[in-house]
Parts: C-alpha cells; sequence; structure tokens
C-alpha cells in the first residue's frame, strides 16, 4: 500500500513524465512537418500540464510534490528521446567521403537494397575523393551504420536529418510499409 503523503507526488511525478514524453514526441513531429498529429499529442499534452501544473500550484508547501515535477521533467525528456529513437521517423543524408576506390562499396552497399550518387570531388589533402550520397529511412539507418562500422571502419561518414522531400523517386530499394506507420511517419 503507497503512503498517502506520497500518493500526490506519485502522480505529479507520473503525469509529467507523460506530458514531457509527449511533448519531445510532438517538437519531433513538428520538425519532420506532421503539423495535424503534432496539434493532436499536443492537446493530450496540454490537458496532462494543466493538471500536473495546477497539482504542484495547489499544494505548493508539499516539498516532496515539487520534487516529484522536477524529477519527472527529467525522466520524461529521457524516455521521450528514447521513445523518438524507436520510432525513427522520417528520413537522413547519409555523406560518406572516401579517397578509395568507392565501387567496392557502392556495389556492397546497392546489393542490400541503398541507392547511392557518387560525386568525384577534390580534397585539400588528398587530390581526388567521392562523395556519396544516400537518402535513409531512418528505420534502415541503423542497419547501414552496422555495416559501415563493421566493414567499412575507417570512413568518413556523417548523417543529417531531412526535413522535407519530394515524394517522387526510390531511395531505398526495400520494402515500405503503408497504413498507419506511414501517416505516424515511421516508414
Amino acid at each position: 500500500m503507497i503512503p498517502p503523503e506520497l500518493f500526490l507526488p506519485l502522480i505529479i511525478f507520473f503525469a509529467r513524465v507523460v506530458e514531457t514524453s509527449l511533448d519531445t514526441i510532438r517538437t519531433v513531429y513538428i520538425t519532420k512537418g506532421h503539423t495535424y498529429l503534432a496539434a493532436g499529442i499536443g492537446v493530450v499534452k496540454i490537458g496532462i500540464w494543466l493538471v500536473s501544473t495546477g497539482l504542484v500550484l495547489t499544494n505548493f508547501s508539499n516539498i516532496p510534490g515539487i520534487l516529484a515535477y522536477i524529477a519527472g521533467y527529467g525522466v520524461g525528456t529521457l524516455i521521450g528521446m528514447n521513445i523518438e529513437e524507436r520510432i525513427s521517423i522520417g528520413t537522413v543524408l547519409v555523406r560518406i567521403i572516401t579517397p578509395k576506390d568507392p565501387e567496392p562499396l557502392i556495389a556492397h552497399l546497392s546489393g542490400i537494397g541503398f541507392g547511392i550518387t557518387r560525386v568525384n570531388a577534390e580534397g585539400s589533402f588528398t587530390p581526388s575523393v567521392a562523395v556519396l550520397l544516400m537518402v535513409v529511412p531512418r528505420t534502415e539507418l541503423d542497419r547501414l551504420l552496422a555495416v559501415l562500422g563493421k566493414d567499412y571502419p575507417d570512413l568518413l561518414f556523417t548523417v543529417e536529418d531531412i526535413r522535407k522531400m519530394s515524394e517522387q523517386g526510390t531511395i531505398f530499394y526495400g520494402k515500405r510499409r503503408g497504413g498507419l506507420r506511414r501517416f505516424l511517419g515511421m516508414d
């Protein structure tokens, strides 16, 4: 049985964790352009915020409640970031720069479903380099990074989020899902 003096702080803590997690996810959906989904999450988030903040302000002498409110914010941020990583919203640009012959790398990555654009360039310390550009669904990023880390550990690469892109063209040759996952921005 929960002691009565801890009941209110626990409610405040869990409400704040849920509210802050939702806010983190809502922010991600806003940056990815999913405005209606972000608005819906915002409505739920603000309702929870009103309850948790109201409980703290009406019981301002309850120090454990104030501490629970503060701790819930930190824990909620961590949980929200973890959830965002797991649902892998959106698409990224992976840029690989290599001074070596990129053809074996291109063949390997193309063979496992990744589209690649090659640009020949010059570096300040190397007379010629190849810049490989890949537009990758975030759901496939971990798999790509695992291949690069295992088979090509010396490559220089960067990963950047893409906010908007055209719907035309094939960027990944694997199977893409539709329905709810696509609506939520997870595919």
